[in-house]
């Protein structure tokens, strides 16, 4: 008898234990930003600690839409979006359009879900403008539409889920601002923003040239071009040619991931750092082996979870935070071992999950 007691005494123990740690390893309380008024182009950030209801009243049917699911990024926001439903009890039904030049396909994907009963869609949208119809057709039959991710100018949908790319450059101008403050020695940076005319790459650029104003930070001419490894490569090329005392280069993930190799090859390593100023494996991989100085995260595992916890909100009439993101840090080598990865980055070997039943 008594060892019984014991066993079950030892197995109470272990269950509290394993409780207590699913507990501590929970994602939230998250570090967040809630912009105010909501949806306000010149809204004012608020910091907030986002957590999510711990379970859904209804199993309820959320369809989830994003651009395409070829790379890391979205692999992330899919992990996010799909650990959320498990996590509440919903249902979760994804679709992606296969690339950016598919707004039709979209557009028709979605309202195939609604058709199908969805009871609330989770949109990463393809265009800026481009889905506002369909935002305002689906609202009017009182399904909440939540914009995750790349943001949709249509004053009808119910809450956004995003960071801001102006953000982003910003904290990335902010890092080197801080290493090199007005009256210290002048520094020269290569600066790679991406595709000229993109949304996301002209709001980085001016956050980031806002950001360094003022320091002894000198930005070379940006230098624009597609997020290809091949055009990035050619364009940090023709800086280090042009340019032989550049002490940065800085710019999107791929003019990072791409330059890596050309830093070690020519012997540079120490004498260019480079920096991204958004997060991908190739980055916070570099970060770790001491190949890439910085680049902020911004949580685009969290951001799905949020844009699932939204939606479940909606639909239950509770109180919800209606244009909200993850609040925006950076990774250096000084805590790029302390981050919990799986709320920046999708785990390693993370495969893409299409329904949660």
């Amino acid at each position: 008898m008594k060892s019984l007691l014991k066993f079950a005494l030892a197995t109470s123990a272990l269950a509290l234990a394993m409780n207590a740690s699913a507990r501590a390893e929970s994602w939230y309380p998250y570090p967040a930003q809630a912009i105010e008024p909501a949806f306000a182009a010149d809204g004012k950030s608020v910091d907030v600690e986002y957590s999510p209801v711990e379970k859904a009243e209804k199993p309820w049917n959320i369809c989830v839409s994003f651009p395409h699911m070829k790379d890391a990024y979205w692999l992330g926001v899919d992990y996010g979006v799909a650990e959320q439903a498990k996590d509440a009890g919903v249902k979760m039904n994804l679709v992606e359009a296969g690339g950016y030049t598919e707004l039709a396909k979209q557009i028709s994907q979605i309202e195939d879900c609604v058709a199908g009963g969805a009871q609330a869609v989770v949109i990463g949208a393809i265009s800026f403008d481009g889905l506002n119809n369909l935002v305002t057709e689906v609202t009017k039959k009182g399904i909440p539409v939540i914009d995750v991710i790349n943001g949709i100018s249509s004053p009808d949908v119910t809450a956004k889920s995003l960071v801001s790319f102006y953000t982003m450059g910003y904290e990335t101008g902010a890092y080197l601002a801080k290493k090199h403050p007005a009256g210290s020695e002048a520094v020269k940076v290569g600066w790679f923003p991406g595709p000229a005319g993109a949304g996301w790459v002209e709001a980085a650029n001016k956050g980031f040239l806002e950001a360094v104003k003022g320091s002894a930070v000198n930005v070379l001419d940006p230098k624009f071009g597609d997020t290809g490894k091949e055009a990035q490569l050619k364009l940090v090329e023709d800086v280090l040619q042009a340019e032989p005392d550049v002490r940065y280069i800085a710019g999107t993930a791929v003019t990072a991931e791409a330059a890596q190799g050309l830093i070690r090859e020519r012997g540079l390593k120490g004498q260019v750092d480079l920096l991204a100023f958004y997060m991908t494996p190739g980055v916070y991989e570099g970060i770790k082996r001491g190949f890439i100085l910085a680049a902020p995260a911004d949580s685009m595992v969290i951001q799905g979870r949020i844009a699932i916890d939204q939606a479940i909100r909606a639909l239950e009439k509770k109180d919800f935070v209606k244009h909200v993101g993850p609040k925006i840090f950076v990774v250096d080598p000084s805590n790029v071992e302390t981050v919990p990865q799986t709320n920046i980055l999708p785990p390693d070997g993370y495969k893409p999950v299409f329904n949660v039943n």
